[in-house]
C-alpha cells in the first residue's frame, strides 16, 4: 500500500528529559530518525485502548509532559 506524501510540518517543544526519553526509546527499538520514532509513538498512543482519556480540566499546555516510570 502506498504512503501518502507527508505534507504538514508539526513543531513541539521538548525539555531536556523527554527529548533523551525519546531519543533512547529510539535507539533501543532500531528507529531510524527521532521523526520516525515520534510518529511511531503517536500511533501506538492512538491505537491504544488500555490508555484513560487525558484530564483535559483546567488545564495548560504545561501541564502535558512525557512521565517516566
Amino acid at each position: 500500500m502506498p504512503t501518502a506524501k507527508r505534507t504538514e510540518k508539526l513543531q513541539i517543544m521538548l525539555d531536556d528529559e523527554e527529548l533523551k526519553f525519546i531519543d533512547d526509546w529510539r535507539f533501543d527499538n532500531r528507529m531510524p530518525t527521532r521523526a520516525a520514532a515520534i510518529r511511531e509513538l503517536i500511533r501506538r498512543g492512538l491505537v491504544s485502548e488500555e490508555i484513560d482519556d487525558p484530564d483535559t480540566e483546567g488545564k495548560s499546555t504545561t501541564d502535558f509532559r512525557i512521565e517516566t516510570e
